[in-house]
């Protein structure tokens, strides 16, 4: 509730913190649009953040900004060699071009995150001495990773020419998919740069969580080969159903794969169900992001 009190000098408007219930959906999305507007503001400083990630990760450096292709074709050669020649498990057809589709997204989701988490922490002396909206530190290495990732894809999409994979009309929601993801990475950033501030071993800890995520994501391996009906204790269950459920990146990669390698459907759209529903995940994991973040920030120039 919002009272207002004349005083000597003037007007003095107080906000109590109990609000009615009728009065709190209006006051979040008022607050929510408010925070939109600032950042949109602070667009100039996102730039120039995102230009300063890209010089430092490159400086000295003799390719530049190869690395970003380099990067992976390398991964996509060790994954390729493995997996075709030295231990050919799998008779995936055109392996480079699957690897890819895999190896891009996890990347740009796991270099983001990483680089997310010690965003406020190591942009110390900026955020205990000048205002600005804190949620730029996050974002701004989110987006300098997106730019990496775009300059990637035009490796894959060189290999989907080699390979003479046909491309369908459904390649046109690649920006849409891009959305998505960039959508989930920064909710996942901003929890995670909240986090370290208070505890600033969670980067440790998050590597080694990544690299359980990684293998448990399909990312060198189809999903299809997950058990529709393993039993487990006497429970039987869908593990490939709960991957995707449980796990947001599993459906972002799959749906990489239906629209740019064609995986299980021969040129069929994604499965609209499916889509929506990675769609609205990450969408509320951004939401969670943001109100803890937002919760937190106020107190982020003491602690750090």
């Amino acid at each position: 509730m919002v009272t207002v009190e004349k005083t000597g000098s003037g007007l003095v408007i107080t906000a109590n913190k109990t609000l009615p219930w009728f009065a709190r959906p209006y006051y979040f999305w008022n607050n929510l649009l408010d925070r939109v507007s600032e950042l949109w503001s602070y667009r100039e400083l996102v730039r120039n953040l995102v230009i300063r990630d890209l010089k430092v990760r490159y400086r000295n450096s003799i390719l530049g900004v190869l690395w970003s292709l380099v990067n992976p074709l390398l991964m996509m050669l060790v994954f390729t060699i493995v997996f075709t020649v030295i231990a050919p498990t799998t008779d995936i057809k055109k392996f480079p071009v699957f690897i890819l589709c895999g190896i891009l997204p996890w990347n740009f989701f796991s270099f983001s995150v990483i680089g997310s988490i010690r965003s406020i922490v190591d942009n110390a002396p900026l955020v205990s001495k000048v205002y600005f909206p804190r949620e730029v530190l996050p974002i701004s290495m989110v987006l300098a990773n997106l730019v990496n990732f775009l300059i990637a894809l035009v490796v894959l999409f060189a290999f989907i020419l080699v390979f003479q994979i046909p491309l369908t009309r459904w390649v046109l929601l690649l920006p849409l998919v891009i959305l998505m993801q960039l959508i989930f990475v920064i909710g996942v950033g901003l929890i995670m740069a909240t986090v370290n501030v208070f505890y600033r071993d969670t980067q440790v800890i998050m590597e080694v969580l990544m690299q359980a995520w990684f293998f448990l994501t399909p990312v060198f391996y189809p999903g299809d080969i997950l058990p529709r009906n393993y039993e487990l204790w006497g429970v039987s269950f869908d593990v490939w159903r709960w991957m995707n459920i449980l796990n947001p990146m599993a459906s972002i990669i799959a749906t990489y794969r239906v629209i740019l390698y064609g995986t299980g459907n021969g040129g069929a759209p994604p499965e609209l169900y499916f889509f929506i529903r990675t769609l609205l995940t990450a969408i509320a994991i951004l939401g969670i992001g943001s109100f803890i973040f937002y919760r937190y920030s106020r107190t982020f120039g003491e602690e750090v």
